[in-house]
């Protein structure tokens, strides 16, 4: 069946239809627009002012800071290329301290090593025998003894030496009542010496004894030494505290005194007897309060000079013979 033909619009119609039309689309476009834009505030007078902030208004958007270059990509955010400089040399001047705190520690370290190998290990500083000073031997220590024992020494180097170890071995020499061993850098020592000196001679079978003042025998003389006093108290260990009793006699003597001593003797330490070359006899008891009866003897000796013994072993009551 044909289709119908269509209908002629009226002129009128087609008129109206088109003004309609484009005055929609015009109305329309200028209140998008109005929408979209916002409208300042009006005063009224009389009646206050409208907010514009009651309106809606478009959202405010922040400008994204404009880099030109390569490295400037439309839509996405960039860094400042100041900031990145920045960065990059802190980083520099980290890794540079890092490593000039590392070359110091391996010098320091390098340094370290080098002295600890000269001072213990290199034969810079070992002990030379021909440095080695001694003294202090007096008349009984062999000074040759000395520097034998520490020539067992030579070429250790002087900060490992055990100086303790050598005094001992030095103290078995004869004649050494004490000794001080001390390092002299770099490759020395000095050694000095307390020896022992004899006192008195106490006779034996076929000579003399020498003994210092602490009963500690130091030698021995076939004949009795000029100016030493002869002790005639035996020399076992039964007898050692009668023997020192007698050398504190004689050790708490003034030097003119005791000069005059040529004998000293005792039954028991409480009974101590000095004699004179003057042939005077001292009775001194035990060795207690020695300086008082020196000044007790020197006394009786003003005031009795030809007695022939002085008893002081009670001094507040001395006795004169």
């Amino acid at each position: 069946m044909p289709a119908a033909p269509a209908r002629p619009q009226s002129k009128g119609a087609s008129k109206g239809g088109a003004k309609g039309t484009s005055k929609g689309t015009l109305t329309g476009t200028a209140k998008g627009a109005s929408a979209q834009a916002p409208r300042p505030a009006t005063a009224k007078s009389g009646g206050g002012t409208k907010a514009a902030g009651s309106r809606a208004s478009a959202p405010r958007t922040e400008a994204v800071p404009r880099v030109e270059g390569r490295d400037a990509r439309p839509g996405r955010p960039t860094v400042s290329t100041a900031m990145s400089r920045r960065l990059a040399e802190k980083s520099a001047m980290r890794r540079h301290r890092m490593w000039r705190a590392a070359g110091i520690w391996t010098a320091t370290l390098a340094v370290a090593g080098g002295l600890g190998w000269v001072a213990f290990f290199s034969p810079v500083m070992a002990l030379d025998p021909q440095e080695v000073t001694v003294t202090g031997q007096g008349t009984t220590v062999d000074v040759a003894q000395v520097q034998e024992v520490v020539a067992r020494q030579a070429g250790v180097p002087l900060p490992r030496l055990d100086t303790v170890r050598l005094r001992d071995e030095v103290l078995g020499v004869g004649g050494v009542k004490d000794v001080r061993v001390a390092r002299a850098w770099p490759d020395g020592l000095t050694v000095a010496l307390v020896s022992r000196e004899p006192a008195a001679a106490v006779p034996v079978e076929g000579g003399f004894v020498l003994v210092d003042l602490e009963g500690v025998q130091v030698g021995g003389l076939p004949e009795p030494p000029e100016g030493m006093p002869l002790v005639h108290v035996p020399l076992g260990e039964d007898d050692a505290p009668v023997l020192q009793a007698a050398l504190h006699v004689v050790a708490g003597l003034p030097s003119h005194l005791a000069a005059e001593v040529t004998e000293v003797g005792a039954e028991t330490r409480d009974d101590v007897r000095t004699r004179l070359a003057s042939g005077q006899e001292v009775r001194w008891g035990d060795d207690s309060r020695m300086a008082y009866k020196v000044v007790v003897v020197e006394r009786l000796r003003q005031a009795d000079p030809e007695a022939g013994t002085y008893d002081v072993s009670s001094p507040d009551l001395p006795v004169t013979r």
